[in-house]
């Protein structure tokens, strides 16, 4: 087990895939509220269980009695899922795995999610946010690369204007691109194998979709 590489568990949607199994083996693991609902279909059990336990049924708070537990408030300024993240940092963690981080009845929370994964690569941490259907990667000043399926579908969103991005091995490949903010230009790109991504200056996401070969 890596003792610096943790998944934590959020209440969105995640489907236990092979690739997100692959992902979440060998991780220290911390629950954050409902999220904890997916720890039995990943086969993990959380070393921490933290939050205002609102969403969280006594149903599932019973399934989890050995789980040590960090109650706060529901009146925080940090949404659950942060307080969680924060926790793994406190424990050592590099690497981090936010299961669960998208979908939902919660689009706020979604979007959090990505733009505080954009800020923790800022800060130097490995992110990867996954649905188990759909992952997403920080792209910020320097380069990245995307294992992904040849076909499969993947996209850029960017947080402001991106100078000097580009994309290889892909469909539709940029070299030095200057990419304004609200550009559509960088959506529904098409993987052909191992992705890599440079960025000279400026904030991304990069949303994959490696069970989707409809670009084939």
């Amino acid at each position: 087990m890596s003792l610096s590489a943790f998944t934590i568990l959020l209440g969105g949607e995640l489907e236990p895939t092979e690739r997100v199994r692959a992902a979440v083996a060998e991780t220290r693991v911390i629950a954050a509220d409902g999220g904890i609902r997916h720890a039995g279909s990943l086969g993990l059990v959380p070393e921490l269980w933290v939050g205002d336990f609102d969403s969280s049924s006594e149903d599932l708070q019973a399934a989890f009695p050995d789980v040590p537990r960090m109650p706060y408030p529901a009146a925080k300024g940090e949404t659950d899922g942060e307080i969680a993240i924060g926790a793994a940092i406190a424990r050592g963690a590099r690497r981090l795995i936010l299961a669960g981080a998208l979908g939902g009845e919660r689009s706020d929370h979604a979007l959090q999610h990505l733009a505080y994964a954009v800020k923790l690569a800022e800060d130097g941490y490995e992110v990867l946010v996954t649905t188990g259907q759909e992952e997403a990667v920080p792209l910020v000043e320097g380069a990245i690369e995307l294992d992904l399926p040849p076909t499969s579908l993947f996209s850029v969103v960017a947080f402001g204007a991106l100078e000097k991005l580009s994309i290889d091995n892909a469909r539709y490949p940029l070299a030095m691109f200057n990419l304004p903010f609200g550009s559509s230009r960088t959506i529904s790109n098409v993987a052909e194998g191992k992705v890599r991504l440079t960025l000279k200056h400026g904030r991304a996401i990069v949303i994959a979709r490696p069970y989707d070969l409809s670009g084939v």
